[in-house]
C-alpha cells in the first residue's frame, strides 16, 4: 500500500505546477464585514465544531486556542496552529473575510491553501451568520505569542503546491442546502453533521489521497489516530443494528456513555469531552436525529 501511495502521488506531484498554471483562482465571496457577530453564538460553535480540540493543546495545558497536540496520519503529522489574536504568531491581522474565506474555501490570506486536516470541506457549508459568530467569539481570545508547530509532513505531502490540484479534484465550495421534504429537526441535524460538527470526517473511507468516499458516507474508516482500530458506522443501518435509539444517541453524545452501559474511548471520548458535551439538548437530538434518518429510503424509492 505504501508503494501504491508513493506512485500516485508523485504523479499527481508532477501535474502540480501545471494544474497551478492553468487553474484560476477562485471567485472571491462576498463580504461579511456587514454582519454582526454574537460572541455567545461563535463560542457555542466553536465548541461544535472542533475548534477548541484542535487548536488547543488541552492535555499539555496551554492556551486557548493558541496550538493544538500532534494529529498523526499516514502523510505525517499535523498540528493545529496559533488562532489567538497575536499579530505575530495568530490570526490578530486577519479580516473577518480572510476568516471566512479559510474557512469555507481553504485558503490563507497568503493566497497558499490548506490541508485537508482542517477540515474546510465541511465548513465551506457554514452560514454566513455563524461564519460571523465565530469570528465574533475569536476576537474575544486572549492574544498567545505562540509560534505554530509546523506540520512533519512526507514527501511529496509537504509540497503546498500539490493543495491546489487536490482541490481541483476533490473539493467544491458549496453552501449548505436544506433538504425540501424533510422537517426542521432533520436539517439542523443534517447542517450540524455535515458542516459544523463534520462528523464524516472520521467515520467516512477515504483515499490514498485522503479524499472522502462520496460513495460511502458514514460508512466507517480505519483510524488514523489510534493505530489498528476502525471508527465505526454511523449510518442509520448500522445504529439501528447496533441497538441505539434517538434517546440513546442524544444522551451518549452529551455524557460519552454508550447506550450498553460502556463508554466512549479514544477520539471519540475526546470528541464528546470536548465539544459534543457543550452542545444544547434539541442540538444533539437533531444529530442524533439525522443520523437515524438520513440514508433511509422513502417508499417510492
Amino acid at each position: 500500500m505504501k508503494r501504491s501511495l508513493r506512485a500516485v502521488t508523485l504523479g499527481l506531484s508532477a501535474f502540480a505546477v501545471g494544474w497551478y498554471i492553468v487553474t484560476p483562482a477562485a471567485e472571491p465571496a462576498a463580504s461579511l464585514a456587514h454582519l454582526t457577530g454574537d460572541v455567545a453564538r461563535g463560542a457555542y460553535l466553536a465548541r461544535a465544531g472542533g475548534c477548541i480540540a484542535c487548536h488547543t493543546d488541552i492535555v499539555g495545558g496551554g492556551a486557548p486556542l493558541a496550538g493544538g497536540p500532534a494529529l498523526a496520519t499516514p502523510f505525517g503529522t499535523f498540528y493545529g496552529p496559533n488562532l489567538t489574536t497575536d499579530k505575530t504568531y495568530g490570526i490578530g491581522n486577519w479580516s473577518v473575510d480572510d476568516f471566512a474565506t479559510a474557512l469555507r474555501l481553504g485558503q490563507r490570506p497568503d493566497g497558499d491553501h490548506y490541508y485537508p486536516a482542517f477540515p474546510y470541506t465541511f465548513y465551506t457549508g457554514l452560514t454566513d451568520q455563524d461564519v460571523a459568530d465565530l469570528w465574533a467569539a475569536f476576537r474575544t481570545v486572549r492574544p498567545a505569542a505562540v509560534a505554530s508547530t509546523p506540520h512533519d509532513l512526507k514527501f511529496p505531502f509537504n509540497l503546498r503546491e500539490g493543495l491546489l490540484l487536490w482541490q481541483g479534484l476533490f473539493f467544491e465550495a458549496a453552501p449548505f442546502t436544506p433538504v425540501p421534504d424533510q422537517g426542521a429537526e432533520f436539517n439542523r441535524g443534517a447542517y450540524l453533521t455535515e458542516s459544523v460538527a463534520h462528523c464524516g470526517a472520521c467515520h467516512s473511507p477515504r483515499s490514498l489521497l485522503g479524499a472522502l468516499d462520496p460513495d460511502a458516507p458514514f460508512s466507517g474508516s480505519v483510524s488514523w489516530t489510534e493505530e489498528d482500530s476502525r471508527v465505526p458506522s454511523i449510518t442509520a443501518e448500522a445504529l439501528k443494528e447496533k441497538g441505539w435509539t434517538l434517546e440513546d444517541l442524544s444522551y451518549a453524545l452529551k455524557t460519552g456513555i454508550k447506550h450498553d452501559g460502556d463508554v466512549f474511548g479514544g477520539g471519540m471520548g475526546e470528541v464528546v469531552r470536548d465539544g459534543t458535551s457543550f452542545m444544547r439538548p434539541d442540538d444533539l437530538r437533531a444529530i442524533a436525529y439525522y443520523l437515524l434518518n438520513r440514508d433511509i429510503k422513502k417508499p417510492s424509492e
